[in-house]
C-alpha cells in the first residue's frame, strides 16, 4: 500500500521525543520542518536526508521569533499537515525553592511558548483547509505530586488551552491531540530536567523526594521509540483522539488522579446546589 508523504512541523527536534519523531518520519519518507535551540545539533540528519529536513533556529522563550519561524516554514514548504509542539523541560523542587527567574522561564517555555506556537500555526492551517495540532503534554498535566508544582502549572495550563482550542478550531477542519506520556527513557532526565536549590526546611518532606534526581537515574518504563510511533500513528486517526495516553504508569496515574478528584467533588452535589439562586427570586 502506497503511503502519501506528509509534512510535519516539530519543535525541539535535537533530542528526546522530538528527535525520535523526526528520525521515524524521515525514515518513512515524510518531510519535517524542525526547530532547534542550538545550531548544528541535527547536522547528521541533514546530511542523511537532505532537503526533506528543514531546520529553523528557535528558542521558544523568544516569543516574536516563534511566529517568524512558523511563517517561514509554511512559506518554504507550502502545506504542513501536522504541527507537533514538543519543546520544553521540567523544573522540579518545592515551590518556595525556585527563583523568580526560574518560575518565569518554566512557564514561558512550556506554556506560553506552546500557546504562541499554536497561535502562529493557526492562520496557515485555516488557510489550507485543515490540519492536525499535536501537543506533547504529560501525565503531569492531569495528575499532581509534591516537588513538581511549576512543571504541573505549565502542563495543566496547556491542557486547558488545547482542550478549549480544539472546540474553537473544529469548524476549520483543524483537530487537536494532547499526548500524555508517562516516564520514558529520553534525555528528559538529563539535559531537560532542572532542580531547585534545596532549602533545609523541606528536608524529609514529600517535596524533597525529587532531589534524588541529582544522584540517581530513576527507572522509567516508557520506550521513546514506541511512544513516537504511537504519536505518528495518531495523526492518521479520524477523528483525532483528544488525549493519547502512553505508558502504563501514565494510565495508572491519570485514572487514579481523576477518580480521586471525583471522590472530592461528588459528595458535594447537594451542598453545591445550596448556593443556586431561588427560582422564585429569579423570576419574581
Amino acid at each position: 500500500m502506497c503511503m502519501t508523504m506528509q509534512t510535519w512541523f516539530i519543535t525541539g527536534v535535537n533530542s528526546g521525543f522530538g528527535r525520535e519523531l523526526t528520525e521515524q518520519l524521515l525514515s518513512r519518507g515524510d518531510r519535517v520542518a524542525g526547530t532547534v535551540r542550538r545550531e548544528g545539533t541535527v547536522d547528521d540528519l541533514r546530511a542523511k536526508y537532505g532537503d526533506r529536513l528543514w531546520v529553523g533556529h528557535l528558542d521558544v522563550t523568544d516569543l516574536p521569533r516563534i511566529r517568524e519561524v512558523v511563517d517561514t516554514a509554511f512559506a518554504d514548504l507550502g502545506r504542513i499537515d501536522v504541527v507537533v509542539i514538543n519543546a520544553g523541560y521540567g523544573l522540579f523542587g518545592a515551590a518556595e525553592e525556585f527563583t523568580d527567574d526560574q518560575v518565569v522561564h518554566q512557564v514561558t517555555t512550556n506554556l506560553i511558548g506552546s500557546i504562541q506556537t499554536a497561535r502562529a500555526a493557526l492562520p496557515h492551517l485555516r488557510a489550507q483547509g485543515g490540519g492536525r495540532l499535536i501537543q506533547i503534554s504529560s501525565v503531569a498535566g492531569l495528575a499532581a505530586h509534591a516537588g513538581a508544582s511549576l512543571y504541573h502549572t505549565s502542563k495543566w495550563g496547556i491542557e486547558g488551552f488545547m482542550e478549549a482550542l480544539a472546540q474553537e478550531v473544529a469548524p476549520f477542519g483543524i483537530e487537536v491531540t494532547l499526548v500524555e506520556p508517562g516516564g520514558a527513557r529520553t534525555s528528559f532526565s538529563g539535559s531537560s530536567l532542572q532542580l531547585s536549590e534545596p532549602l533545609a526546611a523541606y528536608d524529609g518532606t514529600p517535596a524533597a523526594a525529587v532531589r534524588a534526581f541529582r544522584h540517581t537515574q530513576v527507572p522509567v518504563p516508557g520506550d521513546p521509540v514506541k511512544v513516537a510511533a504511537k504519536v505518528i500513528d495518531s495523526a492518521a486517526h479520524q477523528p483525532a483522539p483528544m488525549r493519547l495516553v502512553l505508558g502504563s504508569d501514565s494510565y495508572q496515574g491519570i485514572t487514579a488522579a481523576l477518580r480521586n478528584r471525583l471522590a472530592q467533588v461528588e459528595p458535594q452535589q447537594a451542598s453545591a446546589a445550596e448556593t443556586d439562586a431561588d427560582t422564585a427570586t429569579q423570576h419574581g
